[in-house]
C-alpha cells in the first residue's frame, strides 16, 4: 500500500529533513511539496493525497487555515509538524493524526506512520468493500445479499488492529498521549471519563459509548453502568452479596460489578 503524501513547510530546510527521515519508509511517495497554505490547498484538492505533514507556522496562511480551507472536500490524513508545542491543543482539536515537534525523531516518525496505515487500511477496507457490493447487486443480487451477511457476521467479531493503542487526552491545557494499555479503568461523569492509569487520573470530554467503540472489546468492559476495566489488569475477584462482587486491580482499587454484568466475571472462572 502506498501512501501518498504532501510536504508542507516555508522552510525549505525542514522540507529536506522530513524528506531524508521519510525515505525510510518504502511505502512513502511524496508527490508534491509546498511552501505555503494557499499552494497546499491547491495542492491538496488537485491530487488529493492520503496524508499531508502540514507546518503551523508559515507567513499568511498558516496550518490551521489549510485545514479550514479544505473543509468542502474529503481531507487526507493531517500530521502538524511545528516548533511551537503550545499549538498542541489546536491541532488535535482540528482532528490531526499526530503532532511531531521539530526537530522530527525517527521513532516518533515511525509511531505516526504506524498510526497513518492502521487508518488508511481501516478507510481502504471499507471501500473495496462497497465498491464490492455494488458490482454485486448488478450482476449477481443473491451474491450480494450472501456477502452482505457475512460482513455483517465478521463485524461482530473484533479485530485488535481496528482499537486504538494510543488515546490524546487534554486534560488541564496539556496533551497527555496516554498508551491504552496502562489505563486501568475508565470512570463515566456526564460527557466526562475519569481515566485511571498506573500513576495518573485524566479527565477526558467524551461520552462512554464513543470510548468504548475505540477500546477493544476482548480486554476493556463495562462492569457497571458507568465504569469500564482493563481486564488484564484485574489480580483478584471478591464475591459480595447479591450476585455481586468486586475487582481488585494492580493498583489495589477495588471496582464492583453489578448483577447486570456478572458475564463479564466469568471468563476469570475458566
Amino acid at each position: 500500500m502506498t501512501i501518498r503524501t504532501i510536504l508542507v513547510d516555508d522552510e525549505t530546510l525542514a522540507i529536506q529533513g522530513l524528506q531524508l527521515r521519510l525515505r525510510a519508509h518504502e511505502d512513502i511517495e511524496i508527490i508534491e511539496t509546498c511552501v505555503n497554505g494557499r499552494e497546499a490547498i491547491r495542492a491538496i484538492k488537485t491530487h488529493k493525497p492520503d496524508l499531508v505533514f502540514l507546518d503551523i507556522q508559515m507567513p499568511g496562511f498558516d496550518g490551521f487555515s489549510v485545514v479550514q480551507g479544505l473543509m468542502e472536500v474529503e481531507p487526507p490524513l493531517i500530521v502538524f509538524v511545528t516548533a511551537y508545542s503550545d499549538h498542541a491543543i489546536r491541532a488535535f482539536e482540528a482532528q490531526a493524526i499526530d503532532y511531531l515537534m521539530k526537530p522530527v525523531e525517527e521513532a516518533r516518525l515511525a509511531d505516526t506512520l504506524d498510526r497513518v496505515r492502521q487508518r488508511l487500511a481501516e478507510k481502504r477496507g471499507v471501500e473495496e468493500a462497497d465498491r464490492l457490493k455494488e458490482v454485486l447487486a448488478e450482476v449477481a443480487p443473491e451474491a450480494a445479499e450472501s456477502l452482505a451477511e457475512t460482513m455483517a457476521d465478521a463485524a461482530d467479531q473484533p479485530a485488535a488492529n481496528r482499537f486504538e493503542k494510543l488515546i490524546n487526552i487534554k486534560d488541564q491545557g496539556q496533551i497527555f498521549r496516554v498508551d491504552v494499555d496502562t489505563i486501568e479503568r475508565i470512570d463515566a461523569a456526564g460527557d466526562y471519563m475519569c481515566i485511571y492509569t498506573g500513576d495518573k487520573t485524566l479527565i477526558l470530554r467524551e461520552t462512554m459509548k464513543d470510548l468504548e467503540k475505540r477500546l477493544d472489546p476482548r480486554r476493556f468492559q463495562r462492569v457497571h453502568r458507568s465504569t469500564i476495566v482493563n481486564l488484564d489488569l484485574v489480580k483478584e475477584v471478591k464475591p459480595h452479596t447479591n450476585g455481586e462482587c468486586f475487582l481488585v486491580l494492580q493498583s489495589n482499587a477495588q471496582v464492583k460489578v453489578s448483577r447486570s454484568y456478572r458475564d463479564v466475571v466469568a471468563r476469570f472462572v475458566h
